[in-house]
């Protein structure tokens, strides 16, 4: 039979309807599954079982009355640690944030989730302040990928990533700030989305501004739009929150793309990316088109927005730890210091003229989206590299975003943009790809990550958070 741990979060609350299984025992399988890989993954850093157990135990009797909350109901769910969450410290990967405060407030995201009868199984690490592409820090180390523990899993939401890629809750929270979660769901071979910029509320607001998204990970593209539909709502609390249109995510992933007009931009006119990522995707792009899409190879002539980027990013950063002394400094990532100091010396006419050039950007980008439906990228121009290094070993430059150029000029649109697994290389590491939309167009996003999941799925294989490449079994066990 297979493990309860794999099943979809539809294929859950579906069992949960007609009562063949339970949320209890889902949620044991869950949390020995956690028992299981975690021990070598890192990617939880706070678990409160007991708790967990009540909440699942709640979640059955529901069921058993035909009553549930909701339409995630019982369902498994982790929270990254920089989303606020009733009676768990959110710590932000810090060692300079007080566990010991008062927690006694939901995010609006996972306030959504706990009114829809969620289990949250744990609290997911990241990097302090969730301000790089790879997971690790001084609060909670190193977190692995679990298709090679060598390997770093991205970041900044590694945590989420890795244990959806290993059954560990079929959905997770993940933020997404310059490509937090498209980049672990690429190097993880899972799905993940970066909504329309204001579709999913956020409090407090994200510590990169307008950058900053909150976006569901999964292992299929349909369970990432059950969870927008809970999370997809208005909060009072956040200003730049959008109404709720009523759109149904999980229904709009059905009709196929047949007569879509897809334009494809292998290297957004200026990206190098690894020989067998580019094959692996241009392989994914044909698919497209064999399932009745348009698609357009394109030269994209248009500057990179890296420079406003990095003045916005590392601005972001400054603020965030301004009122850290230099005796506090100590204890934070080196490199996020070092981000910060650079930050510091921008003026606000930099800070100006930064968003003037993404405001330039933002147009040339949306005037390519007059004439096609969709845009089509890798999720990354390279392979997972080694964990504990911010960037590949012997890369020309120093920083994270660097090296993942297709996922931060979407934060600077605030366009929808969805990674999907779409291939392994010869060594066993996924590759993704990317499908970005027009504003508020995230039910088309879906739809196309739907048929080209349907069509070309790799949900029949597993990682062995292990030594082996790809090979369809369970978890080894930690050493």
């Amino acid at each position: 039979m297979t493990r309860l741990h794999r099943l979809s979060a539809c294929d859950l609350t579906a069992g949960y309807r007609s009562k063949e299984i339970s949320p209890l025992e889902v949620t044991k399988d869950v949390l020995a599954r956690m028992d299981e890989v975690d021990g070598n993954l890192g990617a939880f850093c706070h678990r409160d079982d007991e708790a967990v157990l009540e909440s699942a135990g709640e979640s059955e009797q529901r069921w058993m009355k035909g009553e549930p909350l909701g339409p995630v109901d019982g369902v498994p769910t982790s929270v990254k640690d920089v989303l606020r969450i009733k009676g768990w410290p959110t710590r932000l990967g810090s060692k300079t944030v007080d566990a010991k405060q008062p927690w006694d407030v939901d995010a609006p995201s996972v306030a959504r989730m706990r009114e829809s009868g969620a289990v949250f199984i744990g609290m997911t690490t990241t990097p302090e302040f969730g301000w790089k592409g790879v997971t690790d820090g001084p609060l909670h180390g190193s977190t692995r990928n679990p298709w090679n523990l060598r390997m770093t899993p991205g970041g900044s939401s590694g945590g989420a990533a890795a244990a959806v890629a290993t059954g560990v809750g079929p959905l997770a929270f993940g933020t997404d700030g310059g490509g937090s979660v498209r980049i672990p769901a690429g190097f993880c071979g899972i799905v993940g989305l970066k909504p329309t910029f204001g579709r999913v509320a956020a409090w407090p607001p994200g510590l990169f501004g307008t950058l900053s998204h909150i976006g569901p990970m999964s292992r299929t593209v349909r369970d990432s739009a059950l969870m927008l539909d809970v999370i997809g709502k208005p909060d009072s609390r956040d200003a730049w929150a959008m109404p709720d249109d009523g759109t149904n995510y999980l229904a709009a992933c059905e009709g196929g793309i047949e007569g879509l007009r897809i334009a494809y931009s292998p290297d957004l006119g200026y990206i190098r990316c690894d020989p067998e990522i580019a094959a692996l995707v241009d392989k994914a792009v044909e698919g497209l088109a064999s399932l009745g899409a348009s698609v357009d190879r394109i030269d994209l002539d248009i500057p990179k927005p890296e420079e406003a980027f990095r003045v916005l990013w590392y601005s972001a950063v400054a603020t965030a730890i301004r009122s850290e002394s230099k005796t506090r400094r100590r204890f934070l990532d080196h490199g996020l210091v070092k981000v910060a100091e650079e930050g510091e010396r921008f003026t606000a006419v930099d800070l100006v003229e930064a968003e003037r050039a993404r405001g330039h950007y933002c147009g040339q980008i949306a005037a390519l989206f007059e004439r096609y439906d969709l845009m089509a990228t890798p999720t990354l121009p390279i392979p997972a590299f080694e964990v504990g290094l911010e960037v590949p070993q012997d890369w020309p430059h120093d920083r994270w975003f660097t090296w993942t150029p297709f996922t931060y000029p979407f934060n600077m649109t605030r366009q929808p943009a969805l990674s999907v697994p779409c291939g392994f290389t010869e060594a066993g590491l996924p590759a993704g790809l990317q499908l970005i939309g027009p504003l508020q167009s995230d039910a088309l996003v879906l739809r196309a990550g739907t048929a080209f999941q349907d069509a070309f799925s790799t949900l029949d294989v597993w990682p062995r958070a292990g030594r082996s490449a790809v090979e369809n079994s369970d978890v080894e066990v930690k050493d």
